[in-house]
């Protein structure tokens, strides 16, 4: 299998999350992504794991946008690149970040943080508008309805992180072809990858004349026998994710009942078949959530790369 396989890592330990990023590059993955939820900061977790662990890239799985300015993300996300960046020669390195963003959910963004959550395509937009040119040319002049962004960051010898929207919804995915390199997804199925999200990401990227589009795919996997038991402790772990109205959408385009549906369980062999067919739906690159029996899992998925 030639495709890129990463690991999701949780962020609610700095050391075992460090030693997490140590056992997945022993073990050969690629690539390393943290969320940003309700445990410690991601950014800051991928820049002590880069200075500790060389030779792995590293991902968010998604920072929301809502909490923080996209002045404040975007030198949060340089520093991040200049500490885990890899030395080249000459004085230069090259960089390792993958900067995941996302909009959060109403329910959160309102409830949790009293962020008005309205014109979420919009603050997209804007957000982008800001992010991009200041992580490229680390200086912005910009008023929008939503974000006034006015400065210079002082970074130098920093390149720019590779940037992924978590877009789902048409809007979205247009944001994201056009404006950054793709998509990170979520809890959204095979059938529903090929049929919607890679078409129209696609479609926005070549529209703008931009390189095929990264479409990096999150799914649950466990390797076992016991598959209905594994599809019952999905069924009952990522529940949240059936009931939220951006992921339910995609299950419901999937024809899944719940989360069970589209995560990845069973046999060494049909999870490989699983994830390969991800991959022939068009993912570029897939992110591996082992949720049972982790070791076993990745240990499996790891015979893949």
């Amino acid at each position: 299998m030639t495709q890129k396989i990463g690991v999701f890592i949780d962020t609610q330990s700095l050391p075992d999350f460090v030693g997490r990023v140590a056992s997945a590059k022993q073990a050969g993955f690629p690539s390393a992504w943290a969320p940003q939820v309700f445990g410690l900061d991601a950014l800051t977790a991928l820049a002590v794991a880069g200075r500790e662990v060389p030779g792995i890239e590293l991902g968010t799985a998604v920072v929301p946008t809502y909490p923080r300015h996209p002045m404040v993300l975007a030198g949060q996300a340089l520093t991040t690149q200049a500490a885990s960046a890899t030395p080249q020669g000459s004085g230069g390195a090259k960089g390792r970040l993958t900067l995941g963003i996302g909009l959060s959910h109403k329910m959160v963004v309102e409830n949790m943080w009293g962020i008005s959550f309205d014109k979420p395509a919009r603050h997209m937009e804007e957000y982008l508008s800001v992010l991009m040119p200041l992580l490229k040319e680390k200086s912005i002049a910009f008023t929008g309805d939503t974000i006034k962004a006015m400065g210079q960051l002082q970074a130098k010898d920093v390149e720019a992180p590779s940037v992924l929207v978590a877009a789902l919804g048409p809007k979205m995915l247009g944001l994201a072809g056009t404006l950054t390199d793709g998509t990170i997804t979520w809890m959204t199925g095979p059938k529903t990858i090929g049929a919607h999200i890679v078409p129209r990401l696609t479609e926005a990227a070549d529209a703008a004349g931009k390189p095929t589009p990264r479409v990096v795919v999150g799914l649950p996997v466990a390797v076992t026998e016991d598959e209905q038991a594994a599809r019952e402790r999905a069924a009952t772990v990522f529940s949240i994710y059936g009931q939220l109205p951006s992921y339910r959408a995609m299950l419901d385009r999937e024809g899944a009942e719940g989360p069970a549906d589209v995560a990845i369980v069973g046999s060494e062999s049909s999870v490989r078949a699983q994830i390969e067919e991800v991959f022939a739906q068009g993912a570029t690159e897939f992110m591996v959530a082992p949720f049972i029996e982790p070791q076993r899992t990745l240990e499996a998925v790891a015979k893949m790369l």
